[in-house]
């Protein structure tokens, strides 16, 4: 080790070669590229990463002032919008955003204490969120998609006001009911739909929550009146639209000639959720980001003092047995954080063509808790067939296991795990089912399954992290995970992967 600079970063005097050794490797673990920079703005060092994602070297930024780096440009910032000036004098951090090319990195800022409380230097980060901006770009046009698919949709959809008067009648709505024309024709109320009372009385249902639910009605046959006055049997699905205090604000119906029934409703629904749990799953990354960003600093000063301690020779047999406690704990909650990354996509992933019965196998193999099966049955009803995918075996592995877990915990340790594989040749995909023999799942839980930390064990029972992490791993290979089948007999979750085709060209390495 280099007695003046160690990978970059100027050594104190009075600083020892094993305080040094230990600042460089942590600084060198940190996730993101990193730089320290001086109090005049000057680049003074970086960490491993940073010198590998821009392939440089200490020489060629030492010295540099940060806007060179971090802005890409040759001019200093304006005073009041610099911002590792405003990190020295608020004594906080600060980060921003800024767009270079095609990519989106955001710029995360901290400061660094001398022993007398002061801004020493201020530690740079880059995390590349080009990933999340492009998300967000498909959320909003998934918003837009939904309102094409109202209008453009198969069923009649109406919506109204609090007092009943119309103000939405996609097109097939305004040829099921006929005379209808932004408002200007026969049709202007909702009672103008049905039978006379009738709309009172689909009101009152929709109140009552012993019908459907609060707010939700389902009549499978009811009669319509269209301008001409001819009744029309459809099937009707209903809403109250709440506003963000729970007051009413809206009503509306999707109706179905029973004559020529259309799936679309179920569409709609289905579209909706997804673009639900992809709001929440990006949401999610960004935290998660922002998470192992914030944990790493004081994460960092547990593992290097708990770890100089160690090296100390006055310690005694007790006391490194705490010591090493307090380590494998620190190193735990990296693990955990290296866990929420799944969210932010930042981690690379490498791809081949396998055997889905191969890596399932491999999987069972994997799982180290044995205690949680000793009274466990598990059953493989495993096709013949050859059924490729393209996977990260690894990531692959750390789902399936997470599956077979979620399953004998829901049966409280004793049960039978049955796991089947299939495949449709046709629809080109391969199809995995986990089933198991415990108590089900609540519907009212359903919906909320796959969301980061939802579990409804006990607390510190487990961190809920589970089944969303492996949601996040089968949406990153293309597939889809879902519900079968829940009841008081035990739940069947179903995943669906694209299936390897030969004359397909699908590349065997992705960075994602």
């Amino acid at each position: 080790m280099n007695d003046s600079k160690v990978n970059g970063v100027r050594k104190d005097l009075d600083m020892s070669a094993d305080e040094m050794y230990w600042r460089i490797r942590i600084f060198d673990s940190l996730s993101y590229p990193s730089v320290i920079i001086s109090p005049d703005k000057t680049l003074v060092g970086a960490n491993k990463k940073f010198y590998e994602t821009f392939n440089l070297s200490f020489k060629e930024i030492f010295g540099k002032k940060c806007y060179h780096t971090f802005l890409y440009k040759d001019t200093p910032c304006k005073s009041d919008q610099c911002t590792i000036s405003k990190v020295i004098k608020d004594k906080k951090s600060h980060r921003f955003t800024v767009k270079h090319h095609y990519r989106w990195e955001e710029r995360v800022f901290s400061p660094v204490f001398d022993e007398n409380g002061d801004v020493a230097y201020v530690i740079g980060s880059m995390r590349d969120i080009t990933r999340t901006k492009s998300l967000e770009s498909q959320l909003h046009g998934a918003k837009e998609f939904i309102s094409r698919v109202i209008y453009s949709s198969a069923s009649a959809i109406v919506a109204a006001d609090r007092q009943g008067n119309i103000n939405l009648m996609n097109s097939v709505a305004k040829e099921l009911f006929g005379d209808y024309n932004g408002g200007e024709g026969k049709i202007k109320h909702t009672e103008q739909l049905y039978r006379p009372g009738k709309a009172k009385e689909i009101m009152r249902m929709l109140r009552d929550e012993k019908i459907g639910g609060k707010g939700k009605l389902l009549i499978p046959r009811i009669n319509i009146v269209n301008a001409s006055g001819e009744e029309i049997e459809v099937e009707m699905s209903a809403a109250i639209i709440y506003d963000e205090k729970g007051n009413e604000s809206a009503t509306m119906a999707i109706y179905n000639d029973l004559k020529d029934k259309i799936r679309v409703e179920t569409e709609l629904k289905l579209t909706q959720e997804q673009l639900a749990q992809s709001e929440k799953m990006a949401s999610m990354g960004q935290l998660a980001a922002g998470v192992a960003h914030e944990i790493n600093n004081p994460l960092t000063g547990v593992l290097f003092y708990a770890s100089l301690l160690l090296e100390r020779d006055d310690i005694d047999k007790s006391m490194r047995q705490d010591l090493g406690c307090i380590l494998e704990d620190a190193n735990r909650c990296r693990e955990i954080v290296k866990s929420l990354l799944v969210y932010s996509r930042s981690a690379g992933t490498l791809k081949e063509i396998v055997q889905l019965n191969e890596i399932l196998e491999q999987s069972l193999t994997l799982i180290r808790d044995q205690k949680k099966f000793r009274n466990i049955e598990v059953k493989k009803n495993l096709s013949e067939d050859m059924m490729l995918i393209n996977a990260d075996t690894n990531k692959l592995n750390q789902a399936l296991i997470n599956l077979v877990i979620n399953a004998a915990d829901a049966m409280d340790g004793t049960g039978t795990i049955t796991l089947t594989t299939y495949k449709n040749k046709v629809q080109k995909k391969v199809f995995l089912e986990v089933r198991d023999t415990g108590k089900g799942i609540l519907y009212k839980d359903l919906s909320k399954i796959f969301d980061p930390f939802f579990t409804t064990k006990e607390v510190g029972k487990s961190t809920g992290l589970g089944l969303s992490i492996v949601y996040g791993i089968i949406e990153e290979h293309g597939a889809k995970i879902s519900v079968k089948k829940t009841g008081s007999k035990g739940t069947t979750f179903i995943v669906e992967f694209p299936m390897y085709v030969a004359s397909e060209k699908i590349p065997f390495l992705c960075n994602s």
